[in-house]
């Protein structure tokens, strides 16, 4: 029988059967906790650089449904899963899970203990980890050494895109493409808005130009303060536009507006995470994927309102600029995978560009 290993930065390491790709790939581990949305999980430009693992403990049954994907490959470096299903059913499968790891060159393994892997990842944090079929030399000093880089560059478009509604446009939103999941462009066309999307590098001006409604700060993968150049661009932005970010997007326009990030210990990943709004006091479940967070300290002295906070660490999950006609959240409101609990922030932004009126 075949076997896969998987070795983690701390020396320690855990024996599987290998599925998917063949070969070895380096990634940061991280888990989430999704019951379903597999295929929007993979193919989630955020995971950019990273190895998945999933702690539901079977992955694969529903198959890979095409429709479902978020972008056009899978991104992450490698998958991890305690059971692997060969043998899908559903009416929408077009293909295993095994097949579409090894058209997009990615490995898996399976066959190991998910929840001890989970419980090392919550006490020690994100590390760095290897998929290999052998145990390579200076194993130890290759994770070690191992950094997400470039990762925003690496998932963004390289040109302009214009996407049309059905029918007449009620308004015309920017979307800055970070890494931007498919479903938020969606979510604006159902709107009824005309939506160009232009590539991370796009200049303020570049924006301004085109005289939208709107700017829309999308999704993507690392560390946000590695990206002074769309800090700047949003700099240039803010103000002047409604303005609404998503995920990476809030994050960095916390940091255009000179609050602070942070890296959190594991981050927040699957379509089951509890949220509270600050205004009601109601509590929503919501999908996520991220291991940076703003600094809730650091937004009274912008101008920043925590509108929304996590209730499993009381981090910040969304941020309200009043003076500035902008709002961010860091979860997915768009969802896919997961509930549609705050797709309303879809009809806020509307209401700001007038397009609901």
């Amino acid at each position: 029988m075949e076997k896969a290993y998987l070795i983690l930065e701390t020396g320690e390491v855990f024996e599987g059967k290998p599925f998917g790709a063949a070969g070895e790939s380096i990634g940061e581990l991280v888990f989430t906790t999704g019951v379903v949305g597999y295929v929007e999980s993979l193919t989630d430009p955020s995971y950019h650089g990273q190895t998945l693992m999933f702690t539901f403990p079977q992955l694969g049954n529903y198959g890979i449904i095409p429709l479902d994907a978020e972008s056009a490959k899978c991104h992450v470096k490698g998958v991890v899963v305690h059971d692997h299903c060969d043998a899908p059913s559903n009416f929408r499968c077009q293909g295993t899970l095994d097949g579409f790891l090894k058209s997009q060159g990615v490995p898996g393994i399976c066959g190991v203990d998910t929840r001890r892997l989970t419980q090392i990842v919550r006490e020690h944090g994100v590390m760095n980890a290897i998929i290999t079929e052998k145990v390579p030399e200076n194993m130890l000093d290759q994770l070690k050494n191992y950094k997400v880089s470039g990762a925003v560059e690496s998932t963004a478009i390289t040109d302009p895109q214009v996407l049309l509604p059905d029918g007449e446009a009620k308004r015309h939103v920017a979307l800055l493409d970070y890494g931007a999941k498919r479903s938020i462009a969606d979510h604006l066309l159902a709107q009824g808005c005309k939506v160009t999307i232009l590539p991370y590098n796009a200049t303020a001006d570049d924006v301004l130009n085109l005289r939208p409604d709107g700017v829309m700060l999308s999704n993507g993968p690392g560390d946000p303060a590695d990206n002074p150049g769309c800090i700047a661009q949003i700099k240039g932005l803010i103000g002047k536009l409604p303005m609404f970010g998503i995920c990476l997007g809030h994050q960095m326009l916390a940091l255009a507006a000179g609050a602070e990030t942070m890296k959190l210990k594991y981050g927040h990943r699957g379509a089951n995470q509890p949220v509270r709004c600050v205004r009601t006091g109601r509590s929503y479940i919501t999908s996520q994927n991220h291991g940076y967070a703003v600094v809730s300290e650091s937004l009274e002295r912008v101008g920043g309102a925590v509108s929304y906070v996590n209730l499993n660490d009381n981090t910040c999950e969304g941020v309200d600029y009043p003076d500035l006609g902008a709002f961010s959240m860091q979860f997915h409101p768009e969802a896919h995978g997961g509930p549609r609990d705050m797709e309303s922030a879809f009809d806020r932004f509307m209401n700001m560009m007038g397009g609901n009126n």
